[in-house]
């Protein structure tokens, strides 16, 4: 079928790549309140593009951190409505002496576009934005179905005012399913949709023994010491096979289907290639009796990640801490209700705790998984239109990451949502030398036009 919006895309591909090179110039780093003009001038760059395009209502929302970006059309009776997601912030660029070229200095080599945002997500974000842009050139200054779209500027800082703002704004919001381009194709040239990810519960557990740091000469031996307190606890977290040993733990986790087990095992994946290129380990750990790919997409886990405390400069102190903390957390599947788990978890490390320590436990996030069923009209004409675009069978795959505002859209909007990303595996997303394979860039354009035709 022939597509006018893909056609005018098309026709305009250089003009769509210099505008991105623009968009990532601006150094939109939303940890750093030096950047803090950047990020809004960001969504300032991307919200005068909307209005020229012909969306409506184009608002930039302040919030306490980042602003949030918001436009809409709505002029297509009886036709689905979409709420389109992406984010304009980027995380830092260090260690900058690894670049090649400079990160805010957008670079083409061998079919790629270099610069930090490239593909997460600045270059996907476009996508979108060109996307509409085709659509309403391509058909007379009409979209095909109603769209309303919501950017951010925080999801690299944990995207608190989205979060505040899909449950104060349900209504303005109101859409029949989200379209968010922030994932990747599982390998090269092959249309991926991701239909799932885990769960998070990030948490830090703060041991305290004596109430001041002691010699330990003169008190090794009497004195209590939180630091070996924390490592008795983990060690009995988890067993040596990576079983997690929290009771009940594991009550209600949800096995993927007999279907979608067997399309993962279609997939190109080669688990030495894993090891070696991606891990870069002597041998890859975990539960026995599952695969790669069903352990670190369907299986829950706990893991540490860091245990600040006591002396940790060069050289020797012999001290006794008087506090230590370590931070754990645990990816949830399907069916994991994380605010049982935090509390079994709790129970768990209270009993676990020797005597002279006492410990508390700070949540620093959590959230349920989320996986989208395969069988809405929403999923059927993405997985279509990715088919006409790349002339392959579109693959459904799980993230073992979590994307807290999918989670939102489910749980507070309630629509499904459609996560068609056109990133790599090997795009260097928050490290050095991030990059946006260019023909990719077009693809999602294309891709993004043809599905909306496809649901209109």
């Amino acid at each position: 079928m022939a597509s006018p919006a893909v056609d005018y895309a098309r026709s305009n591909q250089s003009r769509f790549l210099e505008e991105l090179k623009t968009l990532l110039r601006i150094p939109s780093v939303s940890t750093l309140e030096e950047h803090k003009g950047d990020v809004k001038k960001a969504a300032e760059y991307v919200a005068a593009d909307l209005r020229r395009i012909g969306m409506e209502h184009v608002e930039i929302i302040p919030t306490k951190g980042h602003p949030l970006l918001y436009a809409d059309w709505l002029h297509a009776p009886g036709k689905p409505t979409v709420l389109m997601y992406a984010h304009y912030d980027v995380q830092p660029p260090d260690p900058v002496d690894e670049w090649q070229t400079p990160p805010f200095e957008p670079t083409e080599r061998n079919g790629n576009l270099y610069a930090r945002g490239a593909v997460d997500d600045k270059g996907q974000l476009w996508m979108e934005v060109k996307a509409l842009e085709s659509l309403m050139r391509g058909h007379g200054g009409k979209l095909p179905i109603n769209v309303k779209l919501i950017f951010e500027g925080e999801e690299e800082v944990g995207g608190e005012s989205i979060a505040v703002y899909v449950r104060k704004d349900k209504s303005k919001l109101k859409a029949d399913f989200a379209l968010v381009c922030d994932t990747e194709l599982f390998a090269p040239n092959l249309p991926t949709l991701c239909v799932g990810l885990r769960g998070l519960v990030y948490t830090e557990i703060e041991a305290v023994g004596a109430k001041t740091d002691l010699h330990s000469g003169m008190y090794g031996g009497a004195a209590p010491n939180p630091l070996f307190a924390l490592i008795e606890i983990i060690s009995k977290l988890k067993d040596t096979k990576g079983t997690i040993l929290i009771p009940g733990f594991y009550k209600g986790v949800k096995a993927p289907s007999k279907d979608e087990l067997k399309a993962w095992k279609r997939l190109p994946f080669n688990e030495e290639h894993y090891r070696k290129a991606e891990v870069g380990s002597k041998i890859l750990t975990g539960e026995p009796g599952y695969s790669v790919l069903y352990r670190t997409w369907a299986r829950p886990t706990l893991e540490v990640h860091g245990m600040p405390g006591g002396f940790v400069a060069p050289g020797a102190k012999t001290v006794i801490p008087a506090r230590a903390s370590a931070k754990v957390s645990m990816r949830l599947v399907p069916n994991q209700d994380p605010a049982d788990i935090l509390k079994r978890y709790t129970a768990f490390v209270k009993k676990l705790t020797p005597k002279g320590i006492e410990t508390k436990i700070k949540v620093w996030s959590k959230g349920p998984a989320c996986v989208v069923g395969t069988d809405n009209k929403y999923i059927k004409a993405a997985t279509e239109a990715l088919h006409d675009a790349f002339k392959k069978k579109t693959v459904f795959i799980r993230s073992g990451g979590s994307i807290p505002i999918v989670t939102d859209f489910q749980d507070v909007l309630r629509i499904p949502s459609v996560m068609m990303g056109f990133g790599l595996p090997d795009d260097n997303l928050h490290a050095p030398n991030e990059k946006f394979h260019i023909p990719n860039f077009y693809k999602g354009i294309e891709t993004i036009c043809l599905f909306f035709e496809k649901l209109a």
